[in-house]
Formats: structure tokens, sequence, C-alpha cells
């Protein structure tokens, strides 16, 4: 197992995320399967994994019970922790002590390793800052108290965002999560986030490195094409080796189902093989073609903002589009039109056109708008 240094910590390179663990229910809900679940942890240990990731909203609020019945039988000192405050929804800003005090009982700790602001996004970065909640203030003082050892964040919305949470907070976040992976280096900018907690000496956090199990299995020719550079290198072995050219790169978080995945990405990450300038612009290249045939080829010129009657931030919804288009669902582009007022929604366009008129790509913007309002509706 690759190891990292973090602080005075010897890390996992290699954490064992828990959002989908191995389950008896219909499409990864609960029940979880225990036994399962206890074996896949010990085997982890055993090869060396010492870092486990939950959250309060894993499995309908069941992860951090599973993980904390797998762990029960080693010793305290022996592995990492890892949870989080469920501020993704913004009913709960003023509930974090009692929901922290839930949590190390459900985990059936005294002290959690790692602690996160959770989910930092449009819609709730302000109620994060916002004094009144205290919730920063809470989280230091149980830090202060040893029953958090270390404090980060983890960031879904944009940079400006990720900045605007950082400029507040930033000289008390240890860690900073994001989602990373050699799709999402240029398609959801991730490199420059990732230059931005650089530069501010803040180890980086890895979650979805396989984009949701998207990059596990690739087509015949992108295989093909990845074969030719390392003919022995499994195919989601590709978005580890990617993780670890990236500088900063501390922990890779993975949500493994099963045993067979387990392991596979153990022997992954039994060495380091970053990959050469040659494979990485390849890797990119193709990126950039996997997400070309659905997506809406917008620049951010602008010029559509400043002819839109309803005043729609037109590049940042198409953002939001691709998004939502390319991952076929998920929660991040409804997180983040929940965030604005309905009359700067995809449903406030009024199909005039006149951003049609000035755009350069001669997007389809309309119906892209119209598109849209369906598939959040669904």
């Amino acid at each position: 197992m690759i190891y990292k240094q973090f602080q005075d910590l010897k890390l996992s390179h290699l954490g064992l995320g828990t959002m989908r663990l191995p389950n008896k229910g219909i499409n990864g809900d609960t029940p979880i399967d225990q036994e399962e679940t206890d074996k896949m942890v010990k085997y982890a240990i055993e090869k060396g994994i010492n870092y486990f990731d939950t959250a309060w909203g894993y499995h309908n609020g069941e992860s951090e019970l599973a993980i904390g019945k797998a762990l029960k039988p080693y010793p305290r000192q022996s592995f990492y922790l890892a949870t989080k405050f469920p501020g993704y929804d913004v009913s709960n800003m003023d509930k974090v002590e009692e929901i922290f005090e839930k949590q190390l009982e459900k985990c059936q700790v005294e002290y959690f390793d790692f602690y996160l602001i959770h989910n930092v996004y449009e819609k709730n970065v302000d109620p994060y800052l916002d004094e009144k909640y205290g919730i920063l203030d809470y989280l230091l003082k149980q830090k202060e108290n040893g029953r958090i050892k270390h404090l980060g964040f983890s960031v879904h919305g944009s940079l400006e965002v990720m900045k605007k949470f950082l400029e507040v907070y930033g000289k008390h976040m240890e860690f900073g999560q994001i989602q990373l992976n050699y799709i999402d280096y240029d398609f959801q900018d991730a490199k420059a986030k990732i230059e931005v907690l650089n530069q501010m000496n803040i180890p980086i956090w890895v979650m979805e490195p396989l984009r949701g199990g998207k990059l596990a299995k690739l087509n015949d020719e992108q295989e093909a094409k990845l074969k030719e550079l390392r003919p022995e290198e499994e195919i989601p072995a590709w978005a580890f080796r990617f993780l670890q050219t990236i500088p900063g790169v501390t922990m890779v978080l993975s949500g493994m189902s099963n045993m067979e995945q387990l392991e596979k990405n153990i022997k992954t990450f039994e060495e380091e093989k970053p990959l050469s300038e040659k494979e990485m612009k390849t890797l990119l290249e193709m990126a950039k073609n996997m997400v070309s045939g659905n997506t809406l080829p917008c620049t951010a010129c602008r010029y559509c903002t400043a002819h839109c009657p309803k005043g729609i931030v037109i590049p940042k919804i198409l953002a939001w589009y691709n998004e939502h288009v390319f991952t076929g669902g998920g929660f991040i582009a409804p997180m983040a039109i929940s965030s604005l007022p309905d009359d700067k929604k995809p449903s406030a366009c009024i199909g005039c056109k006149s951003c049609e008129a000035v755009c350069p790509q001669q997007l389809k913007i309309a119906e892209a708008m119209s598109n849209f309002v369906e598939l959040l509706k669904q």
C-alpha cells in the first residue's frame, strides 16, 4: 500500500468510502449487508488501508452505523475515521451539536480523526458562513476538546463558491475534498480548484475518482487506445494513475461495493505509476471526446447574457446542463439550480432566442433550456 504523509500521520493513499457499501436493497439502497461490509473492512485493514470515510446521509443514514460496527473490533488507534456535517440540507444548519453527538454515538467512537464541513455549494455557502449558526465555532471547540483531530471541507460547488468559502474559513481548513478525475479535470474545472488548494497549501482529498463507475469500463476504441500505452494496466487503474500524477493529492476515496472492486483497487495502490506527459495528453484528449458527444460546447463568452431579457446567466446554466446530461442525472445540477431565484432558473426562459442570435457557437440554447426543465422534473 502506498502511504502519504499528512502532518504527523501516515495515511493510506487509498481510503475506503462508504457511500456504496454492499447492500440487500434495490439500486444501492439500504439495508446494508453488514456481514459483507465487515469482511471488506477486515480485508482492507489487512492490506494496509487505514482511512475510512462515511457521512450522515450515506445509505439513508445507515452508513455511519455500519462502519461503526465494522470497525468496532479494531483498536481505535489503528484506523482513521472521517465523517461530515450534513449542511447540504440547509435545515440542518442550527443542529450542528445535535448531529455531531449523534454521529459519535452511531459510529461508536469518542472522537473523529477527520471531520468535514460537507458539500459546500451555491445554496449553502452563505448559511455555512453565517455566524449565527455557530458551525465553525462549535467544530473548532470540538477540535480543542480532542473530539475532532483534523477539520476540513468538501465542495461540489463552483470554483467561485470554493474561493468564497476559503476566504473566510481557509485558515482553519486542514484539507479540502473535491470531485476529481480525468473527466472533471477540465469538465468541472477541477484543475483550477487544484491550483487554488495547492497555492494555499491545503492537501487534496479526492472523491469520485471513477466518476460514479463511468471510468471503470470504457468502450472498445477507448480501451484499445490505453492498452497501446500500458498493455498490463487495468482500465479502472488509469483513473487512479491519473490522480497519482496530480500534485497535492494525499487521499483518494473510492466507494467500493464488493470484494472484487476492493481487491483490484488495493492491487493498483501497491505502487505508484504516475502518467507520462504523452499518457496524460492522451487521457485528457479522450476525456474531452467523451463529454463532447451530448453536451453543448459553450465557451462562456457571455455574449448571450447581455441579450437575455430575463437576465438568466446562461453560461452557468449550460455548464450545469452539460453536467446533468453527461452524468445521466445525479444531484449536482439540481442542487445548483435550487440555489437560484425562480426568475433566473431554466424554467424562466421564454424561448425568444435572442441569445442564439449572438452565440458564436450557434448553440440551440432555448432548446437546451427546455430540455433541462424536463430533465430536472425527472
